[in-house]
C-alpha cells in the first residue's frame, strides 16, 4: 500500500511536468483558480446563510462539495485561453526561463490542487475507506504527513477568513495589472 504523503509528492511531481510544458503564464493562471475555488468554498460555507446550514462540517456531502469546487475551478484553470501577448513575449532565448518558472508554478499548483483535496479528505474522515486511510494508520511515514497536513492550504491562511478574501483581491490586482 503507498502512502498518502508519497501519493501528494507523486502528484506534485506530475503537475511540475506539465507546468513546465505549459508555461508560466497559464500556471499563475490555475493557482489563481485554486485562490478562487478555495475563496467560494469559504463563502459558501461560512457566510452564505441557506448553504452554512446546510452544510454539516467534517461529512461526507462536505467533501464531496468540496472536491467539486475546486476540481471544476482548477479543470477550467487548465482550459485557459490561449495568452498571446505574454506568449508572444517569450522568445528564444526566454525558453529556459519559461520551463524553469512554469516547473516552479506547476510545483505550486499541484501543491494547492492535491493539497487542498487531501485536507478536506482528512476533515472528512477519509471517507474512501478501506480504500484510503489516514496517516495514523501508516507507521513509516505517518508523522511526516500528519506535520504536513498542518502546511496545506486550507490549514493556513488560504482557508481562513479574512485572509483567503486578501489574497483573492491580490490575485485579481495582478491579474488586471499583468494580463489586461
Amino acid at each position: 500500500m503507498v502512502s498518502l504523503l508519497v501519493m501528494f509528492y507523486i502528484f506534485v511531481a506530475l503537475f511540475a511536468v506539465i507546468g513546465a510544458m505549459r508555461g508560466w503564464v497559464k500556471e499563475l493562471l490555475v493557482i489563481f483558480s485554486v485562490i478562487l475555488a478555495l475563496a467560494f468554498v469559504t463563502i459558501l460555507e461560512n457566510l452564505l446563510p441557506f448553504t452554512k446550514d446546510m452544510i454539516v462540517k467534517g461529512s461526507t456531502g462536505q467533501f464531496w462539495l468540496r472536491a467539486a469546487i475546486i476540481a471544476s475551478l482548477a479543470f477550467f484553470g487548465y482550459q485557459s485561453p490561449k495568452i498571446t501577448r505574454l506568449s508572444e513575449a517569450v522568445g528564444r532565448r526566454d525558453k529556459i526561463q519559461d520551463f524553469l518558472l512554469g516547473l516552479l508554478f506547476g510545483v505550486v499548483s499541484g501543491y494547492m490542487i492535491v493539497g487542498t483535496l487531501w485536507s478536506y479528505m482528512n476533515a472528512a474522515g477519509y471517507p474512501f475507506k478501506p480504500y484510503i486511510t489516514g496517516p495514523a494508520n501508516d507507521p513509516t511515514l505517518g508523522k511526516a504527513a500528519e506535520a504536513l497536513l498542518s502546511w496545506l492550504p486550507p490549514a493556513i491562511a488560504l482557508g481562513q477568513q479574512p485572509w483567503i478574501y486578501i489574497v483573492v483581491v491580490f490575485s485579481f490586482i495582478f491579474v488586471i495589472v499583468v494580463f489586461i
